[in-house]
């Protein structure tokens, strides 16, 4: 039932876009003012306190010309911008020196396909390096890199097989490619920058929730605090940041959707899918026993901030502001605080 409650809401939301779209297209459904307007290009170089005037017109080439692999590999995987480093302040720059690492390693692995260039985005030399450190990245970062540590038959390491089929992929692309071009398949690369992702995304919220869980066992605290406060916030990381990130970036219902998306895929896919394994290798039946009041204010909490957003969000004419931003966050910070009064025992039920 789970499973496939939650197949009926991805398609019913698939659906409702292809519908909306589609009126749009036939001029019966205006675009609402909740989409986003993204800037244009004048003022993104504005925002930024530039204009074409700062670079000049020797920056821009007459004449087309074929770079060498080495210099496109080199330009593709440098994070600095000698022209935007003399213009910022100093305390970016002293950010920029501890970020420069994390964003090597970031080009280094993960492959981007963006479709507002002319060229997607296409250097072959470093999407070539991607079919060799994506593919490395995945095996030595899944379950901290059990699998990719793996000897097959005792002998040889999955990691090595990786390289080894990687390495002949890259060898083929670079040879069937060019640089000016980029190959019909291109797309197949953007899949491969998801996957990345998502490793990255898991390895960095994994290693932060296993250093909380080392400090509450420092400053022992039961489970269930753990559960309510470092382990939840650690879990809770990367979906957060990533979420903001997608709200600057100018999507603020792509966040706001993954906000609401994430909790339905761990309730539905994460329960539906745990039980069904649970039920067919031990036993029939999985039983819930809440036996104690923190179970109820855990239940009624999500229950009751799931029909506030149900209906303050149609209220407000799907228009947020940032009122229902603050009572969503004064509601977290109350439940919060009933929480950990009823786990030390401040708040309990009297018995007779």
């Amino acid at each position: 039932g789970y499973l496939g409650l939650y197949i009926f809401y991805v398609f019913t939301v698939v659906l409702c876009t292809w519908i909306h779209r589609r009126q749009q297209g036939e001029g019966l459904a205006p675009p609402g003012p909740w989409e986003p307007e993204l800037p244009t290009d004048a003022e993104e170089q504005e925002a930024l306190g530039t204009n074409s005037e700062d670079y000049g017109e020797e920056y821009q080439p007459l004449l087309p010309s074929r770079e060498p692999s080495l210099r496109i590999l080199a330009r593709a995987l440098s994070p600095l911008d000698s022209r935007k480093w003399r213009r910022k302040p100093w305390y970016w720059r002293l950010f920029k020196v501890f970020k420069v690492p994390v964003e090597l390693l970031l080009l280094l692995t993960v492959p981007v396909v963006d479709p507002d260039k002319e060229d997607l985005n296409w250097k072959r030399p470093l999407n070539c390096l991607h079919l060799l450190t994506s593919p490395l990245l995945c095996i030595l970062t899944l379950k901290s890199g059990t699998y990719g540590l793996y000897q097959i038959q005792g002998v040889f390491p999955v990691w090595g097989l990786v390289t080894l089929v990687g390495s002949v992929l890259a060898i083929i692309i670079f040879i069937t490619t060019s640089n000016e071009e980029p190959p019909k398949y291109h797309c197949v690369f953007a899949f491969l920058g998801f996957l990345a992702s998502a490793m990255w995304i898991n390895a960095a919220a994994t290693e932060l929730v296993n250093i909380l869980q080392t400090l509450g066992i420092i400053f022992q605290l039961s489970n269930t605090v753990l559960g309510l406060t470092l382990l939840a916030w650690g879990n809770s990381i990367g979906d957060t940041f990533s979420d903001l990130t997608m709200a600057r970036q100018g999507y603020p219902r792509m966040a706001f959707s993954a906000c609401f998306g994430g909790i339905i895929f761990n309730i539905l896919v994460g329960v539906g899918l745990g039980c069904l394994l649970q039920m067919t290798s031990s036993q029939p039946v999985v039983k819930l026993e809440p036996d104690s009041l923190l179970v109820w204010i855990l239940a009624g909490a999500l229950g009751l901030s799931l029909v506030f957003s149900f209906v303050s969000v149609p209220a407000q004419c799907f228009q947020l502001g940032k009122a229902y931003g603050l009572c969503l966050i004064l509601y977290y910070l109350a439940f919060l605080c009933v929480a950990l009064l009823t786990e030390f025992r401040v708040i309990h039920l009297s018995t007779l």
